[in-house]
């Protein structure tokens, strides 16, 4: 049976970059959770660890992967349209992940969600053995291959509260998408109280 021991957020960012030490090469770290949980504040505090560690490292943002807005309004504010119209996650499997493999080369963002258009963003060139920290929700389960992955979990009453009224809608779709998909990330964490998180430890 697994158990949760408390840990903090410092300590997990040591625990990732720890497990990154055995991974040469490029890799790519996700970093699951919905933006009430702030996965990107944990990505960069993950990143610089690594950095401190002595290897380069930097941050992707799910939401510069969005799709244009007349694609992800199509069918309004449902939770079917935010799971499957929402974001780019084949743009980011290709930009990113198999790209930085592949070429060494990543691309950082594909559209500007608050401009709508696109990001105009020019291809980088990774330095050798570099860790990107992809971060965002719903991650998980669509067969993205990343080298680790950290779930920041936010139970239904914690994600309500964390989530602003305007972004309700939203709300009932990342619920689904826990329900439906099983992925079992490289640390799953509760995070209801960010100050306070705690670890899964033993079987899952």
């Amino acid at each position: 049976m697994p158990r949760f021991i408390p840990t903090a957020p410092d300590a997990l960012a040591d625990l990732v970059t720890r497990s990154l030490r055995s991974l040469d090469g490029h890799r790519v770290a996700g970093i699951d959770g919905a933006d009430a949980a702030h996965p990107l504040e944990f990505a960069h505090r993950a990143a610089d660890r690594v950095r401190a560690d002595g290897r380069p490292a930097e941050v992707v943002s799910l939401h510069d992967f969005v799709r244009p807005a007349s694609l992800r309004m199509e069918f309004g504010r449902d939770e079917t349209s935010y799971r499957t119209g929402w974001f780019d996650y084949s743009a980011l499997h290709r930009e990113v992940l198999d790209s930085v493999h592949d070429s060494g080369t990543w691309l950082p963002a594909l559209w500007d969600e608050a401009a709508d258009r696109s990001a105009r963003a020019r291809r980088r060139t990774a330095l050798p053995a570099t860790v990107l920290f992809v971060a965002g929700p719903m991650l998980l389960g669509r067969g993205l291959p990343f080298d680790l992955t950290v779930r920041l979990d936010l139970g239904a009453a914690a994600l309500t509260r964390g989530t602003p009224d305007e972004d309700a809608w939203t709300v009932p779709g990342l619920l689904t998408h826990d329900r439906e998909h099983s992925a079992t990330p490289s640390f799953f964490v509760r995070w209801d109280h960010p100050d306070h998180p705690a670890l899964r430890v033993g079987a899952n």
